[in-house]
């Protein structure tokens, strides 16, 4: 049985009330594969910041921002082995295949990002708590939050955005269907994995507004991308263009949509075996 580490920031809510580890209303997936863990014989801790390190047989990095800072960068190589200490960064610019510039010859559609995941929520959040404790904030300087806007163009594009280091231009290219949009989500724990694509009325497709979804295969070339991004447990969100994939966004700490816990849980026991895999590597 293995000593497991999770490490997060110390201003995140990684942790339920009372610091009740397992709770069922968690908006992270990676709860699920922990309960199994534990249900299976591991001890599973959680390393909430910095003061006070801890010892065990491998970690998990799940710092829930966009850049991991370099400290918990530094802790996490003091473990023989650590998940994602590879995957410290997934700015739009580091992961994004659908990047465009103003001299680019896309001729369709365009979305404007953040460059950072989830628009910034997560660091904005860490910020408030941070300030609410009297401590410094562990992202200063964040940029304002702005929604996703789609353009018909290049063209289109607000003057400016191309100069702002915060946003980033993509081609806006969802897989069209009949009845709506589809995008794929890829799921993956070491060896194991599911791979859904999802069908969505709105352009933005998310799991939580999908009227139906289908089992659909990993193509090869986003293997390649997840050695290269350095992954070992998390989500890809990719479209099929031209017969190629083109990898949107890329979470190192996925969330559950609270609609779809039961469905996100089902598969926590198959994921929670590619966390097993890990751990045989590890030793």
């Amino acid at each position: 049985m293995a000593r497991i580490v999770v490490i997060t920031h110390e201003h995140d809510r990684f942790l339920g009330r009372r610091d009740i580890l397992l709770r069922r209303s968690s908006p992270y997936m990676l709860f699920d594969i922990l309960a199994e863990l534990k249900r299976r014989g591991h001890s599973v801790q959680v390393q909430q910041g910095l003061s006070k390190p801890v010892s065990g047989d491998m970690a998990v990095l799940h710092v829930d921002a966009t850049v991991t800072p370099a400290d918990y960068v530094d802790y996490a190589r003091s473990f023989g082995f650590c998940l994602n200490i590879g995957a410290a960064d997934i700015s739009k610019r580091r992961i994004s295949g659908a990047l465009v510039d103003r001299t680019d010859s896309w001729q369709g559609q365009v979305i404007v990002k953040s460059n950072l995941n989830n628009r910034g929520i997560p660091e904005t959040l860490l910020n408030r708590r941070s300030e609410r404790a009297g401590k410094q904030q562990p992202f200063p300087r964040l940029p304002a939050l702005h929604p996703y806007e789609v353009h018909g163009s290049l063209g289109d594009v607000p003057d400016g955005v191309f100069d702002c280091d915060n946003l980033v231009v993509e081609k806006f290219i969802p897989e069209r269907e009949p009845d709506g949009f589809a995008v794929r989500f890829w799921v993956f724990c070491g060896e194991r994995e599911r791979c859904t694509r999802y069908v969505s009325p709105n352009g933005l497709v998310k799991a939580s507004e999908t009227i139906r979804r289908e089992p659909v295969p990993v193509p090869d070339e986003l293997r390649e991308r997840r050695r290269e991004l350095g992954f070992d447990y998390g989500k890809f969100d990719f479209v099929m263009h031209e017969g190629k994939a083109v990898l949107l966004d890329a979470n190192k700490t996925p969330g559950r949509p609270q609609n779809l816990v039961k469905m996100f849980a089902a598969g926590a026991s198959d994921l929670t075996n590619g966390f097993e895999g890990l751990i045989h590597r590890a030793k």
